[in-house]
């Protein structure tokens, strides 16, 4: 089968790689359908992240069970999944608890030794914790939208309630890319009253504004700070999302909340400190709460809105190519021409 592998900052390929195969009793192998880049693949696009030459990548994707191994018990050939960007097996104590993300047993796609979401097939392990099994019959616009689910719309949901964002709530988004504007809308979606999203880019912050922003501030660092408390009479935002992963966003995503408000992080930490200010944080009591969407947790509640038509994170979606078109799609993200790239391979 083709698969996505990169080999160096900016040398995504696509070639030809032995096809998955049932290793343990609870695999599932799943036929790709839907795919797509995250911002997180820049950074070993990028160079920031480390990769071995050869890696495989990619960690969001849905698709059709084509074989399921002797242990797994809730799925069959022939059914669409959505697969969360970390496997896990349901059962462990952080499962119950929700935090599939430190599941022992789990692990991300794209990980040395695994199977990357971008290329033609997947081998899952612990399918039946992993899995989220959908409807017959989904056309592909609903598809689309379930793909979201995988990352994106998952961990922008997280950011949102890490960060409090409840009704009446003023919440401020730092990040215009696919994750920050997901946050926007899962605030609207829990009931935020004011959303003031921070970005620049007016393709982007025109789908802030779609997703239910409310305010648009172009400014950086201290002046969007200033921004936010102008807006807000002074007093900040009750919930900050940080979506960015950089010092200089962190920085500006605690100086905006309000004093006993949270900063909820999902931004992948990357090029330098955290930023974070406890001296600050103390003095205001500001809290910091936020780390890796436990996607699997989200994707059942989420996926209902979905479903029910009132949740709609697609049009993060703005370019689409097929596998040979990866590359470019590595290209146009990193250039900001495109958002986010949907692969169908």
């Amino acid at each position: 089968m083709r698969a996505t592998v990169i080999y160096a900052p900016k040398d995504i390929r696509i070639q030809e790689v032995p096809d998955p195969q049932i290793t343990e009793p609870g695999d599932a192998i799943v036929r790709v359908t839907h795919a797509c880049i995250c911002g997180s693949d820049l950074w070993a696009y990028q160079g920031v992240a480390g990769r071995e030459p050869g890696q495989r990548i990619g960690h969001e994707f849905l698709g059709v069970v084509e074989a399921v191994g002797p242990g797994v018990a809730t799925l069959r050939p022939g059914q669409t999944v959505v697969a969360p960007f970390v496997w896990s097996d349901g059962t462990c104590e952080f499962c119950r608890e929700g935090l599939q993300t430190s599941c022992p047993v789990g692990g991300f796609w794209g990980q040395v030794g695994s199977d990357g979401g971008q290329g033609e097939a997947v081998r899952v392990p612990v399918a039946d914790g992993t899995l989220v099994a959908l409807p017959d019959g989904l056309d592909d616009a609903t598809l689309v939208k379930v793909l979201a689910l995988a990352d994106v719309m998952s961990t922008g949901h997280h950011a949102a309630r890490a960060a409090g964002a409840r009704p009446g709530a003023t919440v401020a988004v730092v990040g215009d890319g696919a994750v920050g504007l997901c946050g926007v809308l899962a605030a609207r979606r829990l009931g935020a009253e004011r959303i003031i999203a921070l970005g620049r880019h007016a393709s982007r912050t025109a789908i802030a504004r779609r997703f239910g922003a409310t305010d648009v501030i172009a400014e950086r660092g201290d002046e969007a700070i200033a921004a936010v408390q102008e807006l807000t009479g002074g007093t900040g935002a009750h919930a900050v999302i940080e979506a960015v992963g950089t010092e200089e966003s962190m920085r500006t995503a605690i100086g905006a909340a309000r004093d006993g408000g949270f900063v909820g992080y999902v931004g992948v930490p990357h090029g330098g400190p955290a930023g974070v200010e406890i001296g600050q944080m103390f003095d205001r009591n500001v809290g910091l709460r936020g780390g890796v969407a436990p996607a699997r947790a989200y994707i059942p509640e989420l996926l209902a809105d979905v479903l029910a038509g009132t949740l709609d994170a697609s049009p993060v979606f703005d370019m689409s190519v097929g596998l040979a078109g990866v590359p470019q799609g590595y290209a146009a993200m990193n250039d900001r021409s495109a958002l986010k790239v949907l692969i169908r391979p």
